[in-house]
């Protein structure tokens, strides 16, 4: 599968595919495809049904397969943001609930618990993140820009709560809380931050959706 992500701020990502090659998708995600693609509707069982609302996504997810020559699909971005492409290999891959847009056949997603309960509750992310694991492409939605690090054994990095939006499954999550009292009522920060430590890369996003939600709500009052 070759992919292209063009246009914003509502990216658009342009999925190439060979004949009898197949593209899993969130269910809703398909905004333009060549006539050739047939889709199938699957939900996977009951426990996988389960897992995928507990993430965030939809019970159903649907399969494009290129029936007897190349085709494409595109799937539009559902939030101002970005789109990854992300090559899922040795290393699992954590990210955002809701993050998942599509990937290959091969990738399988499931849940990812934080075991931490502190940054379950504090670190902005939740106590239910999304792993993908298996080998191929997975494309994930971001909101806002996004940056990426590299963190060496060790080494750590503090976020702003809900700005870490995806990692390699090496990387470790904890929080810690704002010092000073000051600080926390005043500084506009919030009362934690989430500690991210590696080895591994971290992804982080300028504008969670639910800062933004946050800021709309301030102008509209």
């Amino acid at each position: 599968m070759r992919v292209e992500v063009q246009g914003t701020p509502l990216p658009v990502a342009i999925c190439h595919l060979e004949a009898g090659e197949s593209i899993k998708c969130e269910k809703g995600a398909m905004s333009w495809m060549s006539p050739n693609l047939e889709m199938k509707t699957e939900g996977g069982g009951i426990g996988k049904m389960f897992s995928k609302a507990l993430q965030g996504e939809s019970m159903f997810h649907n399969i494009y397969t290129a029936i007897g020559a190349p085709g494409m699909i595109a799937m539009g971005s559902s939030f101002p943001g970005d789109i990854m492409v992300m090559d899922v290999g040795d290393i699992p891959i954590i990210a955002q609930k809701k993050a998942f847009l599509a990937s290959d056949t091969t990738v399988d997603m499931s849940i990812h618990f934080q075991k931490k309960m502190g940054a379950g509750f504090f670190g902005g992310e939740g106590f239910i993140m999304q792993k993908f694991t298996g080998r191929g492409k997975v494309l994930l939605e971001i909101d806002g820009c996004v940056m990426m690090y590299t963190l060496a054994p060790g080494e750590s990095m503090l976020v702003d709560t809900g700005c870490l939006a995806v990692m390699d499954g090496t990387v470790s999550i904890n929080v810690e809380t704002v010092k000073g009292l000051g600080n926390k009522l005043l500084g506009g920060e919030g009362f934690f931050n989430t500690r991210v430590t590696g080895p591994g890369r971290v992804w982080l996003q300028s504008m969670p959706s639910s800062k933004l939600f946050e800021s709309v709500n301030l102008v509209a009052h």
